[in-house]
């Protein structure tokens, strides 16, 4: 799954705001993950984790135009990844819309 969103703003200003969503999400919705570790290599900010036994793994990468989400769903997943990807979409156009 390959979803990229203008962020029309600075390269660090969208690392934060990834950044504070990210944590925002996992306050509100870590209790569903286990297994999860997330780190940033420069720009990019590479994750995994499992939820209900399902694993995903992917990157967000910072560039000075756009925010880019690179995911891998689990086969079981597949059937619901346009529903996941629009989902995405929207909060990141609302982060940076």
């Amino acid at each position: 799954m390959h979803i990229a969103v203008p962020h029309r703003t600075d390269r660090e200003t969208a690392k934060q705001r990834v950044k504070q969503r990210l944590d925002q999400l996992l306050a509100q919705y870590g209790h569903y993950l286990s297994d999860h570790d997330s780190r940033w290599e420069g720009d990019t900010l590479y994750f995994n984790g499992s939820a209900r036994g399902f694993k995903a793994s992917g990157s967000v990468a910072v560039t000075d135009t756009e925010v880019i989400v690179d995911g891998k769903l689990p086969l079981i997943a597949k059937p619901f990844e346009p529903r996941i990807k629009n989902t995405i979409e929207k909060e990141a156009s609302a982060m940076f819309g």
